[in-house]
């Protein structure tokens, strides 16, 4: 498939939406958490899309502000004390969530 997972809007646009349709467990995501969203009376397919519709949005609206703010702090983000500092960071919240987690009933 040419341009699969290519650089490009196409490229990640076609890998993302790939994974997402072999990927079982969006299925389950839906089939558990949407019915109990739906209003009563609503018909199960026409809610179901509608929420599915809204779930994609807000992620596509998410990830739009996420690649945003990367590109306005790309030159910043690839500097070595940038990735340091990052990777610290993410270490301490990790190690801290398994402190909190180790010492909880």
């Amino acid at each position: 498939m040419p341009g699969y997972g290519a650089d490009s809007v196409g490229g990640g646009w076609r890998q993302g939406t790939l994974t997402n349709l072999l990927n079982p467990k969006m299925g389950a995501f839906y089939v558990a958490v949407l019915p109990q969203f739906m209003p009563a009376g609503t018909g199960h397919f026409a809610g179901g899309l509608l929420l599915t519709a809204v779930h994609i949005s807000i992620g596509l609206l998410w990830s739009a502000v996420l690649i945003g703010f990367a590109r306005a702090l790309r030159g910043w983000l690839r500097k070595p004390r940038a990735r340091r500092l990052l990777d610290r960071v993410t270490g301490t919240v990790i190690g801290v969530f398994g402190i909190r987690l180790a010492l909880s009933d």
